[in-house]
């Protein structure tokens, strides 16, 4: 089990805070004060899980996610942001930038490790499901190597993105309601405003082409191929 984990923050306080109740809980844990060390040590590092500050000099950790994402081996890698605004917008941006979790500082901790306790046990568990390779007409969609070719094209998609598409097209012509979709493609321990399910689909559709995946109002959304 990978149980490493970056925490990047320039409040030096809060980085000990955490770092103290993850090393007490066995993690191996690495630090970095602002978003250009966190690229640098993560790709050294490798950790499972990123705990990424919004609001920090030379880059902020929204940006920082975004570059992140561009590491191959870290595509996969859980990354929970932490940030001190409640404002939706900067949520929105979060999870379009690639995260998958938001919590709100003052940090509470036994809510913190509860959190990154489930979101570990998690992440070991990948892999266990049956990798099925779907295909619908010219879309091909492999859970082997997380690439999704549209009209012989390779793109490979963020790993929320491409659970969510894999989901819908695992039964295609199914309607999936949004709580469904967040209990499996996010989890039940991992805190997602109302609006992340949307910016997923309208990602998707950009990029396999916006008639696959059909809205169905009040309820959620079903892939129609």
């Amino acid at each position: 089990m990978n149980s490493r984990i970056l925490i990047v923050d320039d409040e030096a306080d809060i980085v000990e805070f955490i770092r103290y109740n993850l090393e007490k809980e066995g993690y191996q844990v690495a630090t970095a004060s602002n978003g250009v060390e966190a690229v640098q040590i993560a790709g050294e590092f490798d950790p499972a899980l990123i705990i990424l500050d919004v609001m920090m000099p030379v880059m902020d950790g929204i940006s920082a996610c975004r570059e992140l994402r561009k590491i191959d081996k870290l595509k996969n890698t859980f990354i929970m942001f932490l940030t001190a605004r409640d404002e939706e917008f900067s949520e929105i941006a979060g999870f379009d930038a690639g995260g998958d979790d938001y919590v709100h500082k003052p940090i509470k901790p036994r809510a913190l490790m509860s959190r990154i306790n489930a979101i570990m046990k998690r992440k070991e568990g990948v892999g266990e499901t049956e990798a099925v390779i779907l295909r619908h007409n010219d879309l091909m969609i492999d859970p082997n190597t997380r690439v999704v070719t549209v009209r012989d094209v390779e793109m490979s998609l963020p790993k929320k993105e491409f659970e969510l598409l894999y989901l819908l097209a695992s039964k295609a012509g199914k309607v999936f309601t949004r709580e469904k979709i967040l209990r499996k493609v996010w989890g039940d321990d991992v805190y997602v405003v109302d609006r992340t399910i949307d910016v997923h689909i309208r990602k998707l559709r950009e990029k396999i082409g916006d008639k696959r995946i059909e809205t169905i109002k009040g309820v959620g959304y079903k892939f129609v191929g």
